[in-house]
Protein backbone atom coordinates (compact mmCIF):
# COMPACT_ATOMS: atom_id res chain seq x y z
CA UNK A 1 0.00 0.00 0.00
CA UNK A 2 3.02 2.35 0.81
CA UNK A 3 4.28 1.75 -2.97
CA UNK A 4 1.11 2.38 -4.64
CA UNK A 5 0.64 5.65 -2.08
CA UNK A 6 4.31 6.71 -3.37
CA UNK A 7 3.63 6.03 -6.73
CA UNK A 8 0.47 8.49 -6.83
CA UNK A 9 2.04 11.19 -4.46
CA UNK A 10 4.64 11.08 -7.73
CA UNK A 11 2.02 11.35 -10.54
CA UNK A 12 0.08 13.97 -8.40
CA UNK A 13 3.45 16.25 -8.38
CA UNK A 14 3.79 15.54 -12.07
CA UNK A 15 0.21 17.09 -12.77
CA UNK A 16 -1.50 13.85 -13.20
CA UNK A 17 -5.15 14.86 -12.04
CA UNK A 18 -6.24 10.58 -12.05
CA UNK A 19 -3.68 10.02 -9.38
CA UNK A 20 -5.09 12.67 -7.11
CA UNK A 21 -8.83 11.31 -8.02
CA UNK A 22 -7.09 7.92 -6.64
CA UNK A 23 -5.54 9.41 -3.60
CA UNK A 24 -8.95 11.02 -2.62
CA UNK A 25 -10.44 8.01 -3.05
CA UNK A 26 -8.29 6.41 -0.70
CA UNK A 27 -8.51 8.52 1.84
CA UNK A 28 -11.69 10.39 2.09
CA UNK A 29 -13.51 7.57 4.16
CA UNK A 30 -11.17 7.79 6.79
CA UNK A 31 -10.42 11.53 7.00
CA UNK A 32 -13.96 12.27 7.27
CA UNK A 33 -15.19 9.16 9.87
CA UNK A 34 -11.49 11.09 12.28
CA UNK A 35 -13.13 14.44 11.72
CA UNK A 36 -16.59 13.66 12.61
CA UNK A 37 -15.06 11.29 15.58
CA UNK A 38 -13.14 14.92 16.35
CA UNK A 39 -16.24 17.11 16.01
CA UNK A 40 -19.53 14.95 15.80
CA UNK A 41 -21.35 17.25 12.88
CA UNK A 42 -21.30 16.07 9.71
CA UNK A 43 -21.55 19.18 8.19
CA UNK A 44 -18.07 20.44 9.71
CA UNK A 45 -16.61 17.15 8.84
CA UNK A 46 -17.44 17.70 5.41
CA UNK A 47 -16.06 21.05 5.30
CA UNK A 48 -12.98 19.33 7.28
CA UNK A 49 -12.87 16.48 4.23
CA UNK A 50 -13.19 18.82 1.56
CA UNK A 51 -10.55 21.77 3.02
CA UNK A 52 -7.72 18.75 3.89
CA UNK A 53 -7.71 17.88 0.33
CA UNK A 54 -7.73 21.50 -0.59
CA UNK A 55 -5.09 22.21 1.91
CA UNK A 56 -2.90 18.61 0.41
CA UNK A 57 -3.02 20.16 -3.21
CA UNK A 58 -1.51 23.62 -1.83
CA UNK A 59 0.82 22.19 0.43
CA UNK A 60 1.86 18.59 -1.67
CA UNK A 61 5.59 19.71 -2.19
CA UNK A 62 5.71 20.15 1.50
CA UNK A 63 5.82 16.61 1.89
CA UNK A 64 8.88 15.39 3.17
CA UNK A 65 8.34 11.81 1.67
CA UNK A 66 6.26 10.60 -0.52
CA UNK A 67 5.55 7.81 1.84
CA UNK A 68 4.25 10.02 4.68
CA UNK A 69 1.15 10.72 2.79
CA UNK A 70 -0.81 9.67 5.42
CA UNK A 71 0.56 11.62 8.63
CA UNK A 72 0.35 14.58 6.24
CA UNK A 73 -3.52 14.65 5.47
CA UNK A 74 -4.25 13.30 8.72
CA UNK A 75 -1.98 16.15 10.29
CA UNK A 76 -3.73 18.65 8.14
CA UNK A 77 -7.22 17.47 9.12
CA UNK A 78 -6.66 16.84 12.84
CA UNK A 79 -5.26 20.96 12.98
CA UNK A 80 -8.38 22.36 10.32
CA UNK A 81 -10.54 20.25 13.42
CA UNK A 82 -8.69 21.76 16.21
CA UNK A 83 -9.46 25.26 14.54
CA UNK A 84 -12.93 24.41 14.36
CA UNK A 85 -13.02 23.66 18.07
CA UNK A 86 -11.53 26.81 19.49
CA UNK A 87 -13.96 28.64 17.42
CA UNK A 88 -16.17 26.95 19.10
CA UNK A 89 -14.79 27.13 22.43
CA UNK A 90 -14.75 30.80 21.96
CA UNK A 91 -18.52 30.82 20.91
CA UNK A 92 -19.87 28.78 23.84
CA UNK A 93 -18.34 28.64 27.41
CA UNK A 94 -20.89 25.77 29.05
CA UNK A 95 -22.14 22.79 27.36
CA UNK A 96 -25.57 22.25 26.66
CA UNK A 97 -27.52 19.35 25.63
CA UNK A 98 -26.74 19.81 21.88
CA UNK A 99 -22.88 19.34 23.08
CA UNK A 100 -23.86 16.57 24.27
CA UNK A 101 -25.57 16.02 21.22
CA UNK A 102 -23.00 16.22 18.77
CA UNK A 103 -20.51 14.61 21.03
CA UNK A 104 -21.94 11.01 20.62
CA UNK A 105 -20.12 10.71 17.86
CA UNK A 106 -17.08 9.40 19.82
CA UNK A 107 -18.41 6.06 19.76
CA UNK A 108 -16.67 4.99 22.42
CA UNK A 109 -16.93 1.03 22.62
CA UNK A 110 -17.39 0.12 26.45
CA UNK A 111 -18.56 -3.41 26.31
CA UNK A 112 -19.00 -6.20 23.70
CA UNK A 113 -20.98 -8.58 26.00
CA UNK A 114 -24.83 -8.74 25.60
CA UNK A 115 -26.31 -6.51 28.30
CA UNK A 116 -30.23 -6.44 29.44
CA UNK A 117 -32.02 -3.06 28.92
CA UNK A 118 -30.98 -1.59 32.50
CA UNK A 119 -27.09 -2.24 31.39
CA UNK A 120 -27.90 -0.96 28.21
CA UNK A 121 -29.50 2.25 29.37
CA UNK A 122 -26.57 2.86 32.06
CA UNK A 123 -24.28 1.94 29.43
CA UNK A 124 -25.65 5.07 27.22
CA UNK A 125 -25.68 7.61 29.75
CA UNK A 126 -22.16 6.76 31.18
CA UNK A 127 -21.24 7.17 26.97
CA UNK A 128 -23.02 10.21 27.51
CA UNK A 129 -21.08 11.19 30.39
CA UNK A 130 -17.88 10.36 28.78
CA UNK A 131 -18.28 12.33 25.69
CA UNK A 132 -19.53 15.29 27.33
CA UNK A 133 -15.84 15.53 29.60
CA UNK A 134 -14.26 14.87 26.45
CA UNK A 135 -16.09 17.65 24.59
CA UNK A 136 -14.84 19.88 27.60
CA UNK A 137 -11.04 19.01 26.77
CA UNK A 138 -9.09 21.92 25.28
CA UNK A 139 -8.30 20.90 21.87
CA UNK A 140 -4.78 19.39 21.26
CA UNK A 141 -5.77 17.11 24.41
CA UNK A 142 -8.93 16.38 22.64
CA UNK A 143 -7.39 15.40 18.96
CA UNK A 144 -4.85 13.30 21.51
CA UNK A 145 -7.62 11.06 23.41
CA UNK A 146 -9.45 10.67 20.42
CA UNK A 147 -6.77 10.10 17.99
CA UNK A 148 -5.27 7.29 20.65
CA UNK A 149 -7.89 6.34 22.75
CA UNK A 150 -10.78 6.14 20.24
CA UNK A 151 -9.62 6.03 16.82
CA UNK A 152 -6.45 3.33 18.05
CA UNK A 153 -3.94 5.44 16.78
CA UNK A 154 -0.04 4.23 18.64
CA UNK A 155 1.19 7.57 20.29
CA UNK A 156 4.45 7.32 17.75
CA UNK A 157 1.65 8.02 14.92
CA UNK A 158 -0.22 10.40 16.81
CA UNK A 159 3.36 12.40 17.55
CA UNK A 160 3.16 12.30 13.72
CA UNK A 161 -0.33 13.57 13.12
CA UNK A 162 0.01 16.41 15.14
CA UNK A 163 3.63 16.95 14.65
CA UNK A 164 5.17 17.25 18.18
CA UNK A 165 7.22 14.95 19.93
CA UNK A 166 6.29 11.70 21.50
CA UNK A 167 6.31 12.80 24.96
CA UNK A 168 4.14 15.82 24.10
CA UNK A 169 1.56 13.27 23.38
CA UNK A 170 2.35 11.27 26.29
CA UNK A 171 1.58 14.26 28.46
CA UNK A 172 -1.59 15.49 26.60
CA UNK A 173 -2.69 11.75 27.04
CA UNK A 174 -2.32 11.77 30.66
CA UNK A 175 -3.77 15.35 31.23
CA UNK A 176 -6.41 14.53 29.04
CA UNK A 177 -7.47 11.29 30.70
CA UNK A 178 -6.98 12.52 34.00
CA UNK A 179 -9.48 15.79 33.42
CA UNK A 180 -11.93 13.24 31.86
CA UNK A 181 -11.98 10.70 35.30
CA UNK A 182 -12.19 13.92 37.74
CA UNK A 183 -15.53 15.07 35.21
CA UNK A 184 -16.58 11.76 35.58
CA UNK A 185 -16.59 11.25 38.92
CA UNK A 186 -17.87 14.62 39.89
CA UNK A 187 -20.92 14.27 37.33
CA UNK A 188 -21.77 10.28 38.93
CA UNK A 189 -21.49 12.00 41.99
CA UNK A 190 -24.32 14.50 41.34
CA UNK A 191 -25.83 11.86 39.59
CA UNK A 192 -26.06 9.72 42.89
CA UNK A 193 -27.62 12.94 44.49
Amino acid sequence: MTEKIAELVERFKRGDESAFNELVRLFERRIYAHAYQMLGNHTEADDVLQETFVRLVKNIARLRTDANLPSFIFRIATNLCIDIIRKRQRREVNIDESDVEAARGYQLELSRRISTPEEETERRELMELITAAIAELPPKQQATIVLHDVEGYSKEEVADIMNCPQATVRSNLHIARSKVKRKLIGLLREKDE
